[in-house]
């Protein structure tokens, strides 16, 4: 038996193998977060309504043509020496010109997309705080969060380093302006 010498494996690279290797229940995604792997059930039906809501206002009012990816796997640049970030968001927005979903990966990287769309559910906080910096520091211009428990929409834009200085929160029933490339008035009356 010969013994093969390997370059020591950083706890960092062993979280992401393992990671990468998870075989996740139908319907579960799991989640690289920061570091710590997160895996959620299967969504309910209201989560997947909000969805759908934004998701037609965006293809029907939108100034750019989009595309849409629901739980499209984005790797993002991560902090504090984690490995990259792999987070799934619930909505994924790009120009369609760039046909960035065509050919890519199940794990593709941020470069061109748009806009994420994240709809809180089991973990809210995640939501919130820990899947905010990751697309901040993904560089992903917009990331819009519908807050079921605050009944409210924020739009979080302008990404620097780790956050979005620039955020705008309206109540359900309120609209939101969505900056270009989508340059309309998201309606949420159909959030009450």
């Amino acid at each position: 038996m010969t013994a093969v010498a390997h370059e020591p494996i950083t706890p960092a690279e062993g979280l992401l193998e393992i990671f990468l290797s998870l075989d996740t229940p139908e319907g579960f995604r799991a989640e690289l977060i920061e570091g710590e792997i997160v895996v959620t059930p299967p969504p309910d039906g209201d989560h997947e309504d909000y969805i759908s809501l934004i998701m037609k206002q965006v293809i029907r009012r939108s100034r750019t043509d989009m595309d849409f990816s629901g739980n499209k796997g984005l790797r993002l640049r991560s902090g504090g020496g984690c490995p990259k970030d792999h987070v799934i968001p619930d909505g994924t927005f790009a120009p369609t010109k760039l046909r960035l979903y065509r050919g890519a990966a199940s794990w593709m990287p941020c470069d061109g997309v748009a806009m994420v769309l994240e709809v809180t559910s089991t973990k809210p906080k995640a939501d919130r705080e820990a899947k905010r910096r990751c697309y901040a520091r993904g560089g992903i211009p917009l990331y819009l969060l519908v807050d079921r428990e605050a009944s409210s929409v924020t739009l979080f834009s302008e990404p620097e380093n780790d956050d979005y200085p620039e955020l705008c929160t309206r109540p359900f029933g309120k609209p939101l302006t969505i900056p270009e490339p989508f340059a309309f008035e998201l309606d949420t009356t159909d959030f009450l």
